[in-house]
């Protein structure tokens, strides 16, 4: 829901249902399975094979925490629930209380796929990703505000209500 205000204007954004994140169970899985290789190595290696297949499987938990951290980071962008606050140049994120402030820079671009936003750098790497907007309309008017664009009848679309 769009809400213009004497400094740029309010969004809520439909919060977007969160995709299952199932990686700890693959993790658990996959550590259960090497925990029962290590054990059956050592009963059947040498002490050094079986110091080589432990240190496979710390290794190999080191890589797969180290993978789901640059997964988190790269998801670290994506603003898709709460409510904007928008105005020229910035904007801020007010999601459960948690606010957010981001600031854009003279460089950075924003551009508009449908009902989304997307604002990057002058390298073209995405910096925040903006969806769950109610239609195209309003991602268009918070593209005009954050570019400091005149709001003019063309952008908004008043809707009248009966009490």
């Amino acid at each position: 829901m769009l809400k213009l205000t004497d400094e740029g204007a309010k969004i809520t954004l439909q919060a977007q249902p969160a995709t299952a994140d199932n990686g700890l169970f693959w993790f658990g899985s996959a550590l259960l399975v090497g925990a029962v290789l290590v054990a059956v190595a050592m009963s059947l290696l040498s002490e050094r094979l079986s110091i080589g297949a432990l240190a496979l499987l710390i290794i190999g938990c080191f890589i797969f925490n180290l993978k789901r951290q640059q997964r988190k980071k790269a998801l670290s962008g994506v603003i898709n629930g709460g409510v904007l606050w928008v105005q020229t140049g910035e904007l801020v994120h007010d999601a459960g209380g948690k606010r957010t402030a981001i600031t854009l820079q003279d460089s950075d671009r924003v551009t508009l796929f449908g009902e989304q936003l997307q604002i990057v750098d002058r390298d073209d790497n995405r910096k925040y990703h903006i969806s769950g907007f109610e239609s195209a309309q309003e991602a268009k008017v918070t593209k005009a505000i954050l570019q400091g664009e005149a709001m003019g009848k063309r952008h908004v679309n008043i809707k009248m209500q009966s009490d």
